[in-house]
């Protein structure tokens, strides 16, 4: 664990603490439920220990985290509906290993620009939140899809 690492700072606390809630865990990697408002659904994939790049993994580490993203993305396929779902692996800031799976929607706030582009429009709050209201589907999926 690294101090100044906000993945290490969030997968050291106790699941359902402030910054995100740990979905699912085994001994190498994390699923985190995201809290972003206009992304309901909105999950990363996170390597529990700090590891700055995927290379840096042994090949059946870096197969173990892709088998998850996979999962995820399927029950996030499943349950959302989503009309897309984008994964990516940033860290620029975070230099740590983790996926983000993104539910994307034609009616979402940035489509169909990345989540991280100039907002386009407002979500309805109504539609924002009968996704919110698959969250624990999606999570009670997740944790099946990986084993319990």
């Amino acid at each position: 664990m690294t101090a100044a690492c906000d993945l290490c700072q969030l997968l050291a606390t106790t699941p359902g603490q402030t910054g995100g809630a740990v979905i699912w865990r085994d001994s190498q990697v994390s699923v985190v439920a995201v809290d972003e408002a206009e992304y309901p659904g909105f999950c990363r994939v996170v390597w529990n220990g700090h590891v700055k790049e995927m290379s840096d993994l042994q090949p059946r580490q870096r197969h173990w985290v892709m088998d998850v993203v996979w999962q995820v993305e399927l029950a996030v396929r499943e349950i959302m509906q989503p009309e897309k779902v984008n994964l990516a692996s940033l860290g620029n800031m975070t230099p740590h290993v983790h996926w983000h799976v993104i539910p994307r929607f034609l009616d979402d706030a940035h489509f169909p620009n990345p989540v991280w582009a100039t907002v386009q429009r407002s979500s309805l709050p109504e539609v924002l939140a009968a996704r919110r209201a698959l969250l624990p589907q999606l999570h009670a999926d997740i944790i099946e899809r990986l084993g319990g």
